[in-house]
């Protein structure tokens, strides 16, 4: 019957933990997690607590459960907050259940497993040591409690085996449960974070790209809101990664990178689409504005010295073509193909230009 119980008590905790750190994936419980957040995972570990309560395992004439086990993992997650909020919820369930002897041990037990499980997490160890010294106290205040139970020794010592050996195995295996959910979740999000960033620069790729534009261009349509596209490529650069090398030649994407990211506006969608060209989704943005947004693009480059790994400087130029729907076009889709025919002739005209669709380039010195 105990083997029975037991099953069920560590499957609820695993499939609780597994959905809440599921749900959690994107703002996990830490110590420097906001106050609503460390209230919230409070109150959901003390109902986990005392549905623990509700399945108790008999064990002779002791009825124990895994009460302690979610505060032990309040704490060493979000810290006191969670941990003490978690503790008074399972002290008003046990008190639900009536006031006795066996009560008051109780609300001993799971006090000071809080108090010295808060304190352990501050320590200077190892995480698995936090929790073999957490659940090792935990299991010592317990076995303390029972002495005022007046159980024959054979019976205590036989039930102090029972109970240590489940608590080790519900707290150990709790822990890997969110250890290991939480790793996968960040495995999981630093690859999807992979596929639409670029590695070199942090700018969006290529493929996060092409879903910003068919969004953007959508929202314009529905909200009839002007849009301007950049397209922004590095005048001979080529030439830089034969005289310098191409980890010169990063560093100068990198750099440039910075320029383009400063210089437009924060909700501006900034690119890389490969090797050397970058693009740029201005939102809510005439031609005009576009235009002396890269024009700013422009001199800033121009006067800007790229510092290479050698201490020495160099200096480069862009070419800019611009398109903007709905002023040299009226299909945001074919803002690309117009942007793209820009920046064709702005370097055709001499580079270092900005060139806006079926205006005439302009050439800056």
């Amino acid at each position: 019957m105990i083997l029975k119980e037991l099953i069920s008590n560590l499957a609820i905790l695993v499939a609780i933990l597994f959905v809440y750190t599921q749900l959690t994936n994107s703002s996990p419980l830490r110590r420097t997690s906001s106050r609503r957040q460390k209230i919230t995972a409070g109150i959901l570990a003390g109902i986990l607590s005392n549905v623990l309560m509700l399945y108790s395992m008999p064990m002779d004439s002791v009825i124990i459960d895994l009460r302690h086990i979610p505060v032990v993992l309040m704490s060493y997650y979000g810290g006191s907050i969670p941990a003490l909020i978690t503790m008074v919820m399972i002290i008003i369930g046990r008190f639900l259940f009536g006031f006795t002897t066996q009560a008051v041990l109780a609300i001993i037990f799971i006090g000071g497993t809080t108090l010295l499980t808060l304190f352990i997490t501050r320590l200077e160890l190892s995480k698995m040591k936090k929790v073999f010294l957490a659940l090792t106290l935990s299991n010592l205040i317990f076995t303390i409690m029972l002495t005022f139970l007046s159980l024959r020794i054979d019976t205590l010592i036989s039930f102090v085996l029972s109970y240590w050996s489940i608590s080790y195995l519900a707290g150990f295996l709790s822990f890997y449960v969110v250890e290991y959910v939480r790793r996968n979740q960040r495995i999981l999000n630093k690859y999807k974070s992979e596929s639409v960033t670029d590695g070199l620069t942090g700018l969006n790729n290529v493929r996060k790209f092409d879903q910003l534009f068919n969004n953007v261009c959508t929202e314009a349509q529905d909200r009839d809101e002007k849009v301007s596209l950049l397209y922004i490529d590095i005048d001979h650069f080529k030439k830089v990664n034969d005289t310098y090398g191409h980890i010169e030649g990063d560093q100068v994407l990198v750099e440039l990178s910075h320029i383009l990211t400063s210089t437009v506006r924060t909700f501006d969608h900034v690119s890389r689409n490969g090797g050397e060209e970058f693009t740029v989704i201005l939102l809510d943005c005439p031609a005009q504005r576009a235009e002396e947004i890269s024009e700013r693009i422009r001199k800033k480059v121009q006067n800007h010295s790229f510092r290479l790994a050698t201490g020495e400087s160099i200096t480069i130029t862009v070419s800019i073509g611009i398109a903007c729907y709905d002023e040299t076009t009226n299909t945001p889709q074919l803002l690309i193909v117009e942007a793209d025919q820009a920046l064709y002739e702005a370097k055709q005209s001499g580079r270092n230009l900005v060139y806006l669709s079926n205006k005439f380039a302009r050439e800056h010195v």
